[in-house]
C-alpha cells in the first residue's frame, strides 16, 4: 500500500543555532521509501545523522545567520501490514527478551510506569494474555480520557493524563506506554504520518512488545492502523520530537500530511473488541 506524505515547517532564527528535524520516513523492514526529496529554501546544509538502534532520521540543521526559512519534505512510501491472532500466541519471558528490548520496560520522562504499577495491575492484571492486556488497556483509554485538541503542553506526563483524564495524541501514547511497562510489557512511542486523520497532522501512538514482535496499537481511534506512516519510535516523545531546537529559533509555521497514492481499495484496521474475555476480534 503506497502513500504520499508531506511535510512542511517555517522558522525564525534570532541568532546561531541548530535545529534537528525528525520528518523522514523510516526505512524498516515493512516499509520501504520509494522516492523522498528534502527542499530548504533559503538554502542551509542539511546533514543526517547515523541512528544507532535504526528507531530515526535526524537531520541536523547548522543556521549561522538570522533570517526566515521553510522546509518541505515529501515522500513516497511503500507499506505491508499484517494481520495476525495473537489471542494464543506463546508468551517471550523477560529472560529471553532482545537485549535492545529491556530499555522499554524501564520508567521514562513521560511515562512514570513505576507510579502507575498499582493501577495497571488491580486493572488489568486479571488478564492473562499480553496481547489482550494492552487491547484492554488501550480501551481503558479511549473510554476514560477525552481527546481535547490543544490541551496539554510539552511537560505533560501519562500520570498527568491519569489524574486529567484529557489529553492529545501524544498524552494518550504516553499513558498506553506507561500502563504497558507497569505489566511488565515493553513499549514504545510511535510517531507518524497518519491517512485519514482529520486534521492532518503529525500523530503519536505506541507499540508494544508481544510474542517477539512490536505490534502497533493506537488509543486515540483517530486514525486506521493500516494508514500510518512511521517516522520514528523512542521511549517516548523526547526521543522521537519533531524538531529539536537549539538556540534563538521560532516555529511558525507546521503542516504534514499523508495521502494513498494508488486509486485502490482501502479497509482501514482498528482493534474492536470483546476484551476482559480475552478475546479480541479484528
Amino acid at each position: 500500500m503506497k502513500f504520499k506524505v508531506s511535510a512542511e515547517l517555517a522558522y525564525e532564527v534570532k541568532a546561531p543555532s541548530t535545529l534537528i528535524l525528525n520528518v523522514h520516513a523510516l526505512r524498516t523492514a515493512r516499509q520501504t521509501v520509494l522516492q523522498e526529496e528534502l527542499l530548504i529554501d533559503p538554502y542551509i546544509k542539511a546533514e543526517e545523522l547515523p541512528s544507532t538502534n535504526g528507531e530515526n532520521r535526524f537531520v541536523r540543521l547548522d543556521i549561522t545567520e538570522p533570517g526566515e526559512f521553510s522546509i518541505k519534505y515529501e515522500a513516497t512510501v511503500d507499506n505491508y501490514y499484517e494481520i495476525k491472532d495473537y489471542r494464543s500466541f506463546q508468551e517471550v519471558p523477560v529472560s529471553r527478551f532482545d537485549p535492545a528490548v529491556l530499555t522499554y520496560l524501564n520508567p521514562s520522562r513521560y511515562c512514570q510506569s513505576d507510579k502507575l504499577y498499582r493501577l495497571a495491575n488491580n486493572t488489568f492484571g486479571q488478564i492473562n494474555n499480553s496481547y489482550s492486556q494492552v487491547v484492554a488497556v488501550t480501551e481503558w483509554i479511549h473510554k476514560n480520557v477525552e481527546y481535547l485538541s490543544g490541551f496539554s503542553n510539552s511537560e505533560t506526563s501519562a500520570y498527568d493524563t491519569v489524574t486529567q483524564q484529557a489529553g492529545v495524541c501524544r498524552d494518550f501514547a504516553h499513558l498506553g506506554i506507561a500502563l504497558c511497562r507497569a505489566l511488565t510489557i515493553p513499549a514504545r512511542y510511535f510517531t507518524g504520518y497518519a491517512y485519514k486523520l482529520i486534521p492532518a497532522d503529525f500523530h503519536a501512538c505506541f507499540e508494544a512488545y508481544i510474542g517477539g514482535e512490536w505490534i502497533l496499537f493506537d488509543a486515540t481511534k483517530l486514525a486506521p492502523l493500516n494508514g500510518l506512516v512511521k517516522i520514528a519510535t523512542g521511549r517516548d516523545a523526547a526521543d522521537a520530537a519533531i524538531a529539536s531546537i537549539f538556540g534563538d529559533v521560532y516555529c511558525n509555521y507546521v503542516k504534514a500530511d499523508c495521502q494513498m497514492v494508488e486509486d485502490e481499495p482501502f479497509n482501514p484496521i482498528y482493534y474492536t473488541k470483546s476484551v476482559f474475555d480475552g478475546v479480541t476480534y479484528l
